[in-house]
């Protein structure tokens, strides 16, 4: 089995070099946006959100995701999905192997307009889209104080 050298090669270096270098400042130009995390990576995430009178309904686009790759978190009135994912490739020809990894992650970060029983939400997620039903939380009336 002989090694033939690749002519185009050192042009495929290159480029790829290149492609990496675009793709860093393109994520450094989307953590600087004055939209500040609510979409960033790669690609953004579509999202649904319902008000009804008694919950919130939030679906995400996630196509490419599984459940384990999602994590969700809610604090106050913001609730924050991210969603990372990394996959391999392997190739394996007569004349050359190659090995390719892909790294794929969204963030998303919205205001919901009202309050969330945070111990009674649920979420599912078929088919890359994630659903979330959250609970409104009767929001407390205040406190008279009298005046002694």
């Amino acid at each position: 089995m002989s090694s033939r050298s690749n002519p185009f090669e050192e042009m495929e270096r290159l480029f790829e070099r290149m492609s990496r270098q675009f793709e860093e400042a393109s994520h450094k130009l989307e953590s600087e946006s004055p939209l500040g995390g609510l979409a960033s990576g790669g690609e953004s995430m579509a999202i649904d959100l319902v008000e009804h009178d008694d919950e919130f309904v939030v679906t995400a686009d996630l196509p490419g995701f599984e459940r384990e790759d999602v994590e969700i978190r809610m604090t106050d009135h913001t609730l924050r999905i991210d969603a990372s994912h990394e996959e391999s490739i392997d190739e394996e020809d007569e004349e050359y192997i190659r090995h390719e990894r892909r790294q794929q992650s969204v963030r998303r970060s919205i205001r919901l307009p009202g309050e969330v029983d945070t111990d009674n939400v649920t979420a599912t997620m078929q088919n890359g889209v994630l659903t979330l039903t959250l609970p409104r939380r009767e929001s407390e009336k205040g406190h008279t104080i009298e005046i002694e």
